[in-house]
């Protein structure tokens, strides 16, 4: 019987969803990440005010006291993540990561069972 397709690879279900997955991840990555950083910006910044200075000071002094240089480090790590812009970039690039990866998987044709080349498995 003749194969009726014109195309010689159609793409499979499972590329045509992996695609459609990996879009609508990036597009909801993208809009949560300007949620984030929207809600973040509209909160009250605390972080000038004057009367915490001397707080911050002791607390730095304690903990590098108490943990040593990488409890400082752990300690700004913890500061930046706390920010609206970082915060988005990081939902962003997770998006990105995770549609990449069905984009990349999409190219692959579904495996059906069915030899490559057209043989079958016992003629060699």
């Amino acid at each position: 019987m003749a194969d009726m397709t014109l195309l010689p690879n159609p793409p499979s279900r499972r590329s045509r969803r992996l695609r459609v997955v990996g879009t609508v991840v990036l597009l909801l990555g993208i809009a949560g990440a300007g949620f984030v950083y929207w809600l973040g910006t509209r909160a009250p910044d605390v972080s000038d005010d004057l009367s915490m200075i001397g707080y911050n000071r002791a607390e730095t002094r304690q903990m590098a006291r108490l943990y040593g240089q990488s409890g400082l480090m752990v300690e700004d790590l913890s500061n930046n993540l706390k920010r609206p812009g970082v915060q988005a970039a990081l939902i962003v690039l997770a998006a990105t990561l995770f549609a990449a990866g069905c984009f990349y998987l999409a190219q692959f044709p579904e495996d059906d069972g069915k030899p490559a080349d057209g043989m079958d498995s016992h003629h060699g």
